[in-house]
């Protein structure tokens, strides 16, 4: 992906101020790491909004605040449900020689056979995976060719996934991303009948997405 570049200035406006910056079309946002004292800037809210919505959690950006350059990653995003708008921005700064540990979305590619010949249900056990390496080198998301999935049962683990020889995935080698089932009726016609007892099928628990919790700044 090519430098994103947002350009920023330094704000002093805090507290309810913050609401009539907004009214102006700027959006507030902060930019803090471990080699950066947290420094609380304003942007452009229209463009800022349409570039940050095509930018992931490990998306790399860069902050340009008068003059000076802050390579960083989307740290937290508030926002306005009701106008569909951001009302802050957490960038975090990171050091481009420093390796770093975050979280990097799992996407699927292709089609299963599984699933598109034997009415599988394809259940994704992780959405993300937890990685190391240097922030020019972290991929925006991890994609996993679910092709492989031919037959009911079938799955795909933390050790098949591919990635640049850059990356380490920190998460257990064994762990399963995505498995193939059968519905829960199927797995009750399947299930072998136990004399005295009702025949149940096997619970699937997933759980997706992560509850977001909106901050309002006072």
């Amino acid at each position: 992906m090519d430098k994103v570049v947002l350009k920023a200035t330094r704000r002093s406006v805090t507290g309810k101020q913050v609401k009539a910056m907004r009214r102006e079309g700027k959006l507030p946002a902060v930019i803090y790491g471990r080699h950066v004292e947290p420094i609380a800037i304003a942007l452009e809210a229209h463009s800022a909004g349409l570039m940050l919505s095509k930018l992931t959690s490990s998306s790399l950006v860069t902050i340009e605040v008068d003059g000076t350059e802050y390579p960083a990653l989307v740290r937290e995003r508030q926002r306005d449900f009701i106008k569909g708008v951001l009302t802050h921005v957490d960038f975090l700064a990171v050091d481009l020689n420093e390796k770093i540990r975050t979280n990097v979305r799992v996407a699927f590619v292709g089609v299963s056979p599984a699933v598109k010949d034997f009415n599988g249900v394809l259940v994704q056990n992780l959405e993300r995976l937890e990685v190391e390496c240097l922030p020019t080198d972290l991929p925006e998301r991890i994609t996993v060719d679910i092709s492989v999935l031919m037959q009911i049962g079938d799955s795909i683990r933390v050790r098949d996934v591919v990635v640049s020889d850059k990356v380490r995935i920190l998460a257990d080698e064994d762990e399963t991303i995505a498995v193939v089932t059968l519905t829960k009726e199927e797995a009750v016609e399947a299930a072998p009948e136990v004399p005295g007892e009702e025949a149940a099928a096997p619970e699937l628990s997933v759980e997706r997405g992560k509850k977001e919790e909106e901050v309002e700044e006072k």
